[in-house]
């Protein structure tokens, strides 16, 4: 399976459960000069950029590792031009990763899902 579709299914996954938790939805693959945000969502005064993290498992290192510090400033600067763009300065912004372990990739039945609240600052 091409590795895009892969990534759109855990992002569609990672949707859902954050849903489920009581997150609203905002922005879905925000892409800017300075790089890319998988989700946006918006709980309470909190404005969270989720990055997601698809692994068949955590053999080789788990999901959270790929998300090093260059990973996590380019985030940080794409959230920045976001919030901006957005006048969405009243908000708290937070970093989370979702990490998702799916063994048998799209056709795992139960993955398992790690959500990681303030991964980084």
């Amino acid at each position: 399976m091409a590795t895009d579709l892969l990534g759109h299914w855990g992002e569609t996954l990672a949707a859902q459960y954050l849903r489920k938790k009581g997150y609203q939805l905002v922005a879905v693959n925000y892409r800017c000069r300075m790089g890319e945000i998988d989700l946006i969502v918006q709980k309470k005064e909190y404005l969270v950029f989720v990055e997601v993290k698809l692994r068949k498992d955590a053999s080789f290192a788990e999901a959270l590792e790929f998300v090093d510090k260059k990973k996590q400033n380019r985030i940080k600067t794409a959230a920045k031009l976001y919030l901006k763009q957005n006048d969405a300065f009243s908000y708290r912004a937070r970093f989370d990763v979702i990490e998702i372990y799916a063994p048998q990739g799209v056709e795992t039945k139960k993955p398992t899902i790690h959500h990681l609240e303030d991964a980084f600052q």
